[in-house]
């Protein structure tokens, strides 16, 4: 089993300049020391901690090629790539909401959507079992024309329409289980028939008009959208039961060509913008389970491309045992919330509320 990591490190030079959490500088409100909780520090402290373990080893450590124009306007309209690369070429700014880049911010989010395509383009290939884009900045709210939530082109949109125009796959499924519901992935496909997306999230909190179970796509597309949101404080046990009992029989159902998940760590329980409660192991367990699907239906053929997770203890150990189950590598870094998390589970009572949801949602589909 060949394992692909692509990363690059311009991909960390990407920033947003000064924000004060998710409200705007001014007033009484300080701005934070670090700027955007959307930084470079996560994503580059995994890629130094697999280093470190000697995961790297057991891995196929790749750069790829920026996405191409032709590439992104595939997903993007021209106006909208015109007005983002002009920005860019100045000074930088904000197109969308929660958005802010810096000069150069065209490139480095073409570089991102670049390492996203050259993964699945290899998965498809045969080239590699599966492989994980360590994409920076991040992609899954970024609908067409419209980028948000630090998302400033649709990265796994720009791989589908690439891998689709060279004639790899005709069928794709997304898993978002970032713990913000991926509602530019959504937008992207949300009227065809030819791509599956699933997001499992926490309910309503970011965007906060979006995500609802009953949005199931349009036209073409309906009934190929699920929406599985999920109440703050879900832990490891629901987490877990949602995905078995919703999200992955509907990508089997559908019977994808390949498999991609939009690999956030944000619902893990010390995340900052997030307010469930998943462990390093809940990722350990989906990841187990996303391979096994993988397996059956589609070859193996499975691509994590990272989106969230603004945690910079516990994005690295998170991120750290994905890859190792990806890899089948005897190399574990430890947790070191072990002791800690579990004991912050929600009790049995809470499990079984949510079990009656995860039911309900189950009986409607």
């Amino acid at each position: 089993m060949t394992t692909g990591f692509f990363w690059d490190e311009r991909c960390f030079w990407h920033g947003g300049g000064n924000y004060a959490g998710m409200l705007p500088v001014g007033g009484l409100v300080q701005p934070l020391d670090g700027g955007l909780p959307e930084n470079p520090e996560t994503k580059r402290r995994l890629k130094n901690l697999i280093e470190v373990t000697g995961l790297a080893r057991d891995l196929d450590m790749r750069h790829a090629d920026s996405a191409t124009r032709a590439d992104l306007e595939r997903v993007h309209p021209t106006h909208y790539l015109n007005e983002f690369k002009a920005l860019s070429d100045a000074n930088g700014g904000e197109l969308g909401r929660r958005t802010p880049f810096g000069p150069g911010g065209y490139e480095v989010a073409a570089l991102s959507a670049g390492l996203a395509k050259v993964a699945l383009s290899a998965v498809l290939s045969g080239e590699l079992t599966n492989a994980y884009a360590l994409s920076r900045p991040p992609g899954h709210h970024c609908l067409p024309d419209y980028p948000n939530g630090f998302c400033l082109l649709n990265n796994i949109g720009i791989a589908i329409e690439a891998a689709k125009a060279a004639g790899q796959a005709q069928r794709f499924a997304v898993l978002d289980w970032d713990v913000h519901h991926g509602n530019g992935t959504e937008a992207v496909f949300y009227d065809r028939d030819d791509v599956l997306t699933v997001s499992l999230h926490q309910d309503r909190n970011y965007p906060m008009d979006t995500g609802a179970f009953s949005d199931r796509g349009t036209g073409a597309g309906t009934g190929y959208n699920l929406n599985i949101p999920l109440p703050p404080g879900t832990g490891h046990i629901s987490y877990l039961a949602a995905m078995d009992r919703l999200a992955l029989p509907a990508i089997r159902a559908f019977k994808p060509d390949v498999l991609i998940i939009a690999c956030g760590y944000d619902a893990a329980a010390n995340d900052p913008l997030g307010r469930m409660l998943a462990t390093a192991d809940t990722f350990t367990q989906m990841t187990r389970r996303v391979m096994n699907l993988a397996a059956d239906i589609c070859g193996g053929k499975l691509v994590m491309v990272h989106e969230g997770g603004y945690s910079e203890t516990y994005v690295p150990f998170c991120g750290h045992n994905v890859l190792q189950e990806m890899s089948g590598s005897n190399t574990h870094a430890p947790d070191p919330f072990a002791e800690v998390f579990p004991l912050r589970q929600p009790d049995a009572r809470f499990d079984t509320y949510l079990d009656g949801v995860i039911e309900g949602m189950a009986a409607a589909l």
